[in-house]
């Protein structure tokens, strides 16, 4: 029995990470419908900026606040990925609503950039990013609005981000001549994180055995559901995003500012994917290849509990997580020594990690075809015709 608790637990932990990671893409697929396939690359700027605030720490700050260094990582990591997104938004997303073909492929494009990014990043190409991107933001501040009422205003604003892009590009070939700029940052290989030292032991529980770092994971996915929860149904923006979500036009009408609405659900569903990154690297090294270890178990998780619903998110990652473990690690085989001979046969075939995402996916695709609404399906006016 006690080995069936921590089986259970082990489980809860790793959906966890699952809920998490699939909370931020709740609400921008749930309640935008937006395919972010970039979401993945999200948590893997939450995961790097954790590992630059502990070496930050390491280096700068005394050792004796070395302990506290994965609470500043959180919301750093949530700005940081926050503001990703909404750049995402502003600049891709914005000018695809209601296209997911076009969105999918150009969010997949993102990703593949966010990846290389984070292999050959240097301080010459992040200066050189960063004053690209603000020049191309301010470009229509300093600009007579005159131009922006043109028939010629499309050729314009793609015109000043081309010549934006290519003043980021020679300053950055500038800069990366001098050695010190020109030095990487990260590596396409694998990064480890250190968990302070209060993370790093266990705590029992009657029998069964608790790993600190699983059991803050569990803590701070209930803390972020609590916050999430409380912000979508008693805030005034998360009553004006509900009412975009049910009815777009009729709340541009009644004068809620749609546009803005769209930036603050990707800023805040990309700063969850971020915090969902600090939590990976509590779990093991990570890498350039961390968002696609998680992405299509996201949008499992989300089209399973039902599309714009957050208990359905939590029932299903849960359900993933502890179902993927425990089959996954042959725990099965332990806690159930007895099982009939072919039913033996069976789990021991799917006891490995990838064997076991198949077992789920099957499971998921079969349930799928009995309630293809997911576990939670929209009613009244949340459903599109």
């Amino acid at each position: 029995m006690d080995l069936l608790y921590d089986t259970l637990f082990n489980g809860l932990a790793i959906g966890s990470v699952l809920v998490l990671a699939a909370l931020g893409l709740a609400v921008v697929f749930g309640l935008m419908g937006v395919i972010n396939m970039a979401h993945g690359e999200l948590m893997m700027l939450g995961a790097y900026t954790t590992f630059v605030v502990q070496n930050i720490f390491k280096a700068v700050l005394p050792d004796a606040l070395f302990p506290i260094y994965i609470l500043v990582a959180l919301p750093l990591a949530f700005l940081v990925s926050g503001l990703a997104g909404l750049l995402l938004e502003k600049t891709v997303i914005r000018r695809l609503y209601g296209r997911p073909l076009e969105t999918l492929l150009a969010t997949w494009g993102v990703s593949l950039i966010l990846q290389q990014f984070v292999r050959s990043v240097s301080s010459a190409f992040a200066i050189g990013l960063v004053v690209a991107v603000v020049a191309g933001l301010m470009v229509p501040r300093f600009t007579p609005k005159a131009w922006w009422q043109q028939r010629w205003t499309p050729l314009l604003g793609t015109g000043s981000w081309v010549v934006t892009a290519l003043v980021g590009v020679v300053l950055a070939s500038l800069l990366g001549e001098q050695r010190v700029f020109d030095q990487p940052w990260f590596s396409a290989r694998n990064i480890d994180v250190t968990a302070p030292v209060w993370l790093r032991g266990s705590i029992d529980v009657g029998a069964v055995n608790m790993p600190a770092a699983r059991l803050f994971i569990i803590v701070l996915t209930v803390v972020a559901l609590v916050l999430v929860n409380w912000f979508l149904q008693k805030s005034v923006w998360g009553m004006r995003i509900r009412a975009v979500t049910q009815n777009r036009t009729m709340s541009d009408c009644l004068g809620i500012p749609t546009e803005k609405v769209d930036a603050l659900t990707f800023l805040i569903g990309s700063g969850l994917a971020g915090v969902a990154g600090v939590a990976v690297t509590l779990l093991g090294s990570v890498g350039p290849n961390l968002g696609g270890n998680y992405i299509v178990d996201c949008f499992m998780v989300v089209v399973l509990g039902g599309v714009g619903k957050l208990a359905g998110t939590v029932l299903a990652a849960l359900g993933i997580g502890v179902i993927s473990y425990v089959v996954g690690s042959g725990s099965l085989l332990l806690v159930w020594p007895g099982m009939p001979e072919g039913l033996n046969t069976v789990i021991t075939f799917f006891a490995t990690t990838s064997m076991a995402k198949v077992l789920v996916f099957a499971l998921i695709v079969v349930f799928l075809q009995i309630r293809p609404a997911g576990l939670f399906p929209q009613k009244g006016r949340m459903v599109e015709a």
